[in-house]
């Protein structure tokens, strides 16, 4: 198939074509792109105090000033936030907000705003919700010890303490239980890392419990990562382990608001102002605000925006899942992942206004951790193929479709994202 006839790249899925990627970051003025971290830009590792990124990356991340935000889970503050990691990596925390190293965008699901110069909010947060959440941790630590106590684990002081403070994450907006650490010194105690993953899924629904009765009973609620998808209420559905696969790691207590898609609209609000002076939702508007649900999302983005400014919009992320399971004898798709629902998000805006939006996939399975599944690839006519992504191959009615992905990780992606940013700054 030549150049010529070949389809649009927001009309392919799982498309290998990294040249016209790297073409489209280069030369469309209107863009925006809106990108995970974890896993994309830098590598899953077990504990999150080793994590690395490349300054050639973040460097090249300036080529798109005002083009390109990151929209994560995790916090750009603190021990464990993303700044920190910046500020190890050029070797002078000072130099890094003078020189506009941070990376521009929201954390904490959409509720830690901060500029490419590290200026820092939490747009409609109030200070008790703040308060509330400094005391998580600490519930975190203790809950781990009494697990600890309960469960007579065959660890030795020294790594049992290791193992629980790389696991308590404190995070201002969005304190974390994270079990990774924790589900490697295990080993295959399966057993034993499941009985851990529902003690703190109680941890989390006692702690809302607990907001509920001081008056907080909106505020918050509980971000599983990785997971299967929503239940029939809306809660998130929790992936307890099987076999290799740890399945959920990550028990967020977070701001309710804080979830990617509502992000999603308060970037393009942002972005809006930025290029046209006005902020089409208003400039108080946060996610915190926004609607919850997909079309809603969606027809506000139609309702309440120029068409004739709408950005071309590229979404990339690393976390989608899928598994099929039988229910009364039916075949039902459980759909999860953190990243889904801003990546379908950013496909169904430009679906309805009909601007080529492209989802973008780095494959993050041959990381440290072992919850989620590699791209399939094939070889036909000595040509790699991606025959199957990152969900149930049983899943054949997934409505997400990731156009480009990239196997290799997150150092092909951010070898692709960093030619583009050298030949945008040469055109």
């Amino acid at each position: 198939m030549t150049s010529a006839t070949r389809l649009p790249l927001h009309e392919q899925a799982f498309s290998l074509e990294h040249d016209r990627f790297i073409d489209l970051l280069t030369q469309t003025e209107n863009l925006l792109i809106i990108q995970d971290l974890d896993g994309v830009c830098m590598g899953l590792v077990k504990d999150p105090l080793t994590r690395q990124i490349d300054p050639a990356y973040v460097t090249a991340t300036q080529a798109f000033d005002g083009h390109f935000y990151v929209l994560t889970n995790g916090e750009h503050i603190g021990e464990r936030g993303v700044n920190k990691i910046i500020e190890r990596a050029f070797g002078d925390a000072q130099a890094v907000p003078e020189q506009g190293h941070y990376l521009p965008g929201l954390a904490a699901g959409g509720v830690q705003w901060q500029t490419r110069h590290g200026k820092l909010s939490h747009p409609g947060v109030s200070e008790a919700e703040l308060a509330f959440l400094a005391q998580v941790p600490e519930r975190i630590r203790q809950s781990l010890r009494e697990f600890a106590r309960t469960q007579a684990l065959d660890l030795d002081a020294a790594m049992l303490e290791s193992c629980i403070q790389s696991s308590a994450l404190e995070n201002v907006a969005s304190p974390t239980a994270n079990l990774n650490t924790f589900h490697g010194a295990l080993a295959a105690d399966q057993d034993t890392y499941q009985t851990l993953q529902r003690v703190m899924q109680s941890l989390m629904e006692t702690l809302l419990a607990e907001a509920a009765e001081q008056g907080l009973a909106d505020s918050f609620f509980v971000h599983y990562a990785p997971n299967h998808g929503r239940d029939e209420s809306g809660q998130e559905i929790i992936w307890l382990s099987q076999g290799d696969e740890s399945g959920t790691t990550d028990f967020q207590f977070m701001l309710r608001g804080g979830i990617k898609e509502a992000g999603v609209l308060a970037l393009l609000n942002h972005y809006y102002a930025q290029r046209t002076g006005s902020y089409p939702l208003g400039e108080s508007f946060s996610a915190r605000v926004a609607p919850h649900d997909h079309d809603a999302l969606v027809q506000l983005v139609q309702d309440r925006f120029d068409p004739a400014a709408m950005p071309l919009l590229v979404g990339v992320g690393d976390t989608v899942t899928s598994k099929v399971i039988e229910v009364d004898g039916q075949p039902v798709a459980k759909r999860g992942g953190s990243d889904r629902n801003f990546l379908y998000l950013i496909q169904d805006i430009g679906r309805r206004l009909k601007i080529g939006n492209v989802v973008t996939y780095v494959d993050s399975s041959g990381g440290e951790l072992k919850n989620r599944r590699a791209l399939t690839i094939e070889q036909r006519q000595g040509q790699p193929v991606v025959v199957a992504g990152p969900g149930d191959p049983a899943d054949t009615a997934d409505p997400l479709t990731l156009n480009v992905v990239f196997p290799g990780g997150y150092q092909q992606y951010c070898a692709a994202f960093q030619t583009a940013a050298a030949q945008r700054r040469a055109a």
